[in-house]
């Protein structure tokens, strides 16, 4: 297994992000910490958490699992009083509740939707929902749809979601910091093959 750049092999980058998907995202409560109402949470809290639980991750390995993130799923920032926070940029689950303090923004004429084959005819029934997550999540392009939508095993389907008619029509759209598109749901009526 090659290491990656600062010691961590890509294997192990792979399960600190994933740890860190579930606890920004999805179970904070998991290790102990509580997330402020934007999602945020003091990356030396969660460092003292992820190790009471088991998870052993430096500072500087943390860093490299935030910069090296090829969908660029968290986002640090440091406060005036020198502290620095964490949080995932976005797919937080419903019941986690956060608010990404995300402005309003028109989306492009077109966003694009990867998901399995098997999805593909209850998508164009009812739309899209997000389900366990607050937002259903889209992509500006193509490649990138097929990228979100192979994540789950068999053939992908690129759908066709026409936002600028959205847009028009009252529908709201955030586009988080890693470009990733974000809005409540998608009617059928928006979705194309």
């Amino acid at each position: 297994m090659e290491a990656a750049a600062g010691g961590l092999t890509d294997a192990a980058l792979v399960r600190v992000s994933k740890r860190l998907s579930r606890v920004l995202r999805h179970a904070p409560e998991s290790v102990g910490v509580t997330l402020d109402p934007h999602g945020w949470v003091p990356v030396d809290d969660l460092l003292t958490a992820l190790a009471r639980h088991g998870t052993q991750v430096s500072r500087e390995q943390l860093h490299e699992v935030v910069a090296d993130n090829d969908k660029q799923r968290f986002a640090l920032r440091t406060g005036a009083d020198g502290v620095t926070w964490i949080r995932a940029s976005q797919g937080h689950s419903a019941r986690v509740g956060v608010d990404l303090g995300l402005a309003a923004v028109a989306p492009p004429e077109v966003l694009y939707h990867g998901t399995p084959t098997t999805n593909v005819a209850s998508i164009l029934a009812t739309g899209l929902h997000p389900g366990r997550r607050q937002h259903v999540h889209l992509s500006a392009d193509v490649p990138t749809a097929l990228t979100v939508g192979r994540r789950r095993s068999g053939s992908v389907a690129v759908l066709t979601v026409r936002a600028g008619l959205m847009a028009a029509a009252g529908y709201v759209f955030h586009r988080s910091a890693n470009g990733v598109w974000l809005t409540a749901a998608v009617p059928a009526e928006f979705v194309r093959r």
